[in-house]
């Protein structure tokens, strides 16, 4: 008799019969502490240890994307398993026979008109083969293609396809992509944020996560494809209470520039998508000539001598530092090409930059404010507007900017506020990636700020040190400029 015998519940659930101390070598082998738990109400009051179990001895329920991990464990420590069939959901493990990587180029070459790069023909084999995949590849790398090839192969397969995206932007950015590509979005698709009706009859729903994760289970009961854009964007909550109401949904698929650093764990976002498979590497795609080389100057700012005693108070030293935000303005307005200025802070800092240039700025010259503040369509038209533009401003804030939002024709971009962050770096870096007419480069100026004083760093200089460790495992090529600002 195998020591563990595996079936599925359903498409979110396996389901593991075995001895009680394997149970618990399981929950033990598939466990991680929550970064920031001690913060959280019930650590504090010892209710909860501050770590996520991903199979339960209780329940032995464990995500099917999994699968692999569970089976990696019997192989290291020596015990055997046995596939169980489920009569309705079929075997845990099982791959689409009839995909093959000349096939999907063949495919690809049949629904559009735009040529593949071979790494984006291999993701898209590699999720149509395995039916469920969590698809890892960096900003500008070309998702979007990848995604339609997946909505183009279920939609003629008669499959009703649920997209979600972390933002509005991102809803009407894929509804445009889509018909970029050659698909008849207006057959096909429809749209759900803000409002819009919720029941439609087109095969291929685009939504919010926040648009959809508190509605009741029989609205996801139609969909069995569902597809996650920005996946280390979405509240792990969220996803899992989505992902766990499309329990027939057997096609999953997640897409994701980076897994470092994510709201929601590696191991969740597998689980509820799929082992992880990567494309390519930025700085491969700046080798192949994919995407723009990129020139990061460090701009560091040397302060009085300041000792802070909170990360807060030195953020408010910094945002309302004249010479600083006059600096960042000047630095704009005198850069090359379209220019993107991201910030955190919307009226004491954000507001504060865009008053600034857009005081210095001569008549004839664009320039926008973006917030969370700010509707769909005007985002929509500022795009639109620095597309056509050779010298636009956009000062915007890091949640409306750093994802999704697609301008070929943006040359530069300045970060004015700090971040230790690594998917809002890389992120925020991919905004400026996009080769457009006549562009084959792209800066990068990285506003930081030494205070140091009595040979202590202050806050936001570490948080420069830990973007210099993404340029280096990037193996980006960076320069360190020391401004004084004393």
């Amino acid at each position: 008799m195998s020591d563990l015998i595996i079936s599925k519940k359903n498409e979110v659930y396996l389901h593991i019969e075995c001895e009680p101390h394997i149970q618990y070598e399981l929950r033990d082998a598939f466990s991680f502490e929550v970064p920031g738990a001690k913060f959280h109400p019930s650590f504090r009051k010892r209710h909860w240890d501050g770590v996520i179990n991903l199979f339960s001895p209780q329940t032995k329920q464990i995500y099917v994307g999994l699968l692999d991990r569970v089976v990696a464990f019997c192989e290291q420590y020596g015990y055997s398993y046995k596939f169980q069939d489920n009569k309705f959901y079929g075997t845990p493990y099982e791959q689409n026979e009839n995909i093959s990587p000349a096939g999907v180029v063949d495919w690809v070459k049949s629904i559009t008109s735009f040529k593949p790069r071979d790494y984006q023909l291999l993701g898209i084999y590699e999720a149509l083969k395995n039916n469920r995949k969590l698809i890892v590849s960096p900003t500008a790398s070309g998702k979007s293609l990848m995604i339609y090839a997946l909505v183009a192969y279920y939609s003629q397969r008669n499959e009703n396809i649920l997209i979600v995206v972390p933002t509005t932007s991102l809803v009407e950015q894929m509804y445009k992509d889509f018909e970029e590509y050659g698909f008849d979005v207006g057959s096909y698709c429809h749209k759900i944020y803000g409002g819009k009706e919720l029941q439609t009859d087109k095969q291929v729903t685009i939504t919010t996560w926040q648009s959809i994760y508190k509605l009741p289970k029989p609205f996801f009961q139609k969909y069995n494809v569902v597809i996650g854009d920005e996946a280390h964007n979405f509240k792990s909550k969220s996803l899992v209470s989505i992902m766990s109401k499309l329990c027939d949904a057997k096609y999953r698929f997640g897409f994701t520039g980076t897994l470092d650093g994510c709201q929601t764990n590696k191991l969740v976002l597998e689980g509820l998508f799929g082992p992880a498979y990567n494309t390519i590497r930025t700085k491969e795609l700046m080798e192949a000539g994919h995407v723009a080389k990129l020139d990061i100057k460090v701009l560091l700012l040397k302060h009085d001598e300041l000792k802070f005693n909170k990360y807060e108070d030195e953020i408010q030293y910094l945002i309302s530092h004249e010479k600083r935000n006059k600096f960042i303005g000047n630095l704009a307005l005198d850069a090359k090409g379209n220019t993107l200025i991201l910030f955190t802070r919307v009226e004491s800092h954000g507001k504060l930059l865009y008053d600034i240039i857009n005081s210095k700025a001569s008549e004839n010259r664009h320039v926008f404010f973006v917030h969370g503040g700010v509707e769909v369509e005007q985002r929509e038209l500022v795009r639109e507007i620095t597309e056509r533009e050779t010298d636009a401003i956009i000062i915007a804030s890091y949640g409306v900017f750093s994802t999704g939002i697609n301008i070929k024709n943006l040359h530069n971009v300045i970060f004015a506020s700090p971040s230790k962050s690594r998917v809002r770096n890389l992120q925020s870096i991919g905004r400026v990636l996009r080769k457009g007419n006549n562009k084959t480069k792209a800066m990068l100026y990285d506003i930081a700020d030494d205070t140091t004083k009595n040979g202590r760093k202050n806050y936001t200089l570490n948080h420069l040190i830990e973007r210099i460790k993404v340029y280096n495992e990037e193996k980006f090529n960076y320069d360190i400029i020391n401004v004084n600002l004393r």
